[in-house]
């Protein structure tokens, strides 16, 4: 007798839970959740780096055990606002060490994970030792130089796998930041310097946290005419009046090109805030609209821009 044919629904075999599993993680690999794994030799650079991926919106974590390594990876993929994460792991983790290399393929499976490895020539490690006189982490009781040899030694496996190895020998602070920066920065991200446009009045003295001040006291003042006097800047009606003056839009077109010009060098130095202060006699009407129209300006070329007024009333 025949068997009855089976439902083509009823014969769909249900996908394998490792199936499943692995399409899951396919799916968390498209989208751009990233792990940095920083490590080399002590003395190479790492905290600096770990700074910098700090500075450009990493969430940093410094000497995370090696066994925490897969499931801190979990996390990361399925955190909403945690998408980036770079971690330290160097030769404090002591014999944890020998199962990093199997930790990070666990990690991989989750999310993308870069290993960097820091390394520098001896002499210069044993300068670096020297100017800040700190011991090295394997030879506290011992000298530098075998020491050095000795973590070179333990570190080998991990040098060996990394995707991108940097040597800092002739590197400054600065150069390794720039250099992070260059490689790591996301274009969306390219503008991440802060950028505060405030105003003042001089009356009140000038703003100490400003790194630029302008005087726009030039500018016609809108508090000697009767029906402005009461209202500030942010008025249409005051922005209108002070904006109508030629010597206004060309200060303002000049202003406007030279921090194009001058925030991508903060950028690249590192800067990660600046402060723009306008100020007017009483910081209520001129300086108000000027710091206004530059925030918009700054903020229409992508830079992140908060705008503040420090003396005008609330």
């Amino acid at each position: 007798m025949a068997r009855p044919k089976k439902s083509a629904q009823a014969s769909r075999r249900k996908p394998a839970k490792k199936q499943l599993r692995d399409e899951g993680l396919s799916s968390r690999l498209e989208d751009k959740h990233q792990l940095v794994i920083l490590t080399g030799l002590s003395g190479s650079g790492k905290g600096s780096a770990l700074k910098a991926f700090e500075d450009l919106g990493y969430y940093a974590v410094d000497n995370l055990p090696v066994e925490l390594l897969p499931r801190f990876a979990e996390l990361v993929s399925q955190s909403v606002e945690l998408t980036r994460a770079v971690l330290v792991v160097d030769v404090r983790e002591g014999q944890g060490l020998e199962r990093f290399p199997a930790m990070l393929t666990e990690a991989r499976k989750y999310l993308e994970t870069t290993l960097i490895f820091l390394d520098a020539s001896k002499p210069a490690l044993l300068r670096r030792f020297s100017e800040t006189r700190r011991p090295h982490p394997l030879g506290r009781e011992s000298m530098v130089g075998p020491a050095i040899q000795a973590e070179r030694k333990l570190l080998s496996p991990l040098r060996n796998i990394a995707d991108i190895l940097i040597d800092t020998s002739n590197f400054n602070v600065h150069e390794l930041r720039a250099y992070i920066q260059n490689k790591f920065e996301r274009e969306s991200d390219g503008k991440n310097l802060l950028v505060s446009s405030i105003s003042f009045g001089y009356k009140n003295g000038v703003p100490l946290e400003a790194d630029l001040v302008f005087d726009v006291r030039f500018l016609p003042n809108p508090h000697f005419i009767p029906e402005f006097r009461n209202l500030t800047g942010r008025d249409p009606k005051v922005a209108e009046y002070v904006g109508q003056f030629p010597q206004t839009q060309e200060f303002l077109d000049r202003v406007t090109q030279m921090l194009l010009f001058l925030l991508p060098h903060y950028i690249h130095e590192g800067k990660s805030y600046l402060t723009v202060a306008f100020g007017c006699t009483g910081g209520q009407h001129r300086s108000v609209m000027i710091a206004e129209e530059i925030g918009k300006r700054l903020g229409k070329e992508g830079y992140k821009v908060k705008t503040g007024h420090r003396d005008m009333p609330r």
